[in-house]
């Protein structure tokens, strides 16, 4: 019983027929880009079967702008949150100041002096009840 998921080899006529049309396409290219370089005439055989390989480089030329375009607008958004993050960074610590500067004891005694209230300067007394015994 024979592997199916093993390829059988090829023979030697296939793998030359094979090889023959890869050289063909690489030498179609070759002549192409070379007809280019040096300004050669082209045919219209030549400027029709090159047509996808033109467009392969258009679509690789719009790729690439589309991405440098997209990572200009990451790292101006990344530039932008670095300065926000600064400016809340600055906004935090004046804040925490602020509340540290408020819960100090005399700037707590100062708040409530107008309403009346003073330091204690007995320590707390401690209320004890006494349980009544039933009679």
């Amino acid at each position: 019983m024979a592997n199916t998921y093993k390829k059988q080899p090829l023979s030697e006529k296939a793998q030359q027929e094979m090889q023959d049309s890869v050289e063909a396409k690489a030498s179609a290219t070759e002549e192409f880009v070379h007809k280019v370089l040096t300004g050669g005439k082209m045919s219209s055989v030549t400027v029709v079967n090159s047509i996808p390989f033109l467009l392969f480089f258009a679509f690789l030329g719009i790729v690439y702008i589309a991405n440098r375009h997209y990572a200009e607008n990451t790292v101006r958004k990344i530039s932008n949150l670095n300065g926000e993050v600064k400016v809340l960074s600055w906004e935090f610590k004046t804040l925490k100041a602020d509340l540290m500067l408020k819960s100090t004891q005399s700037e707590i005694l100062a708040q409530v002096d107008t309403v009346g209230l003073m330091e204690l300067v007995a320590p707390p007394r401690k209320i004890i009840v006494k349980k009544e015994s039933k009679k």
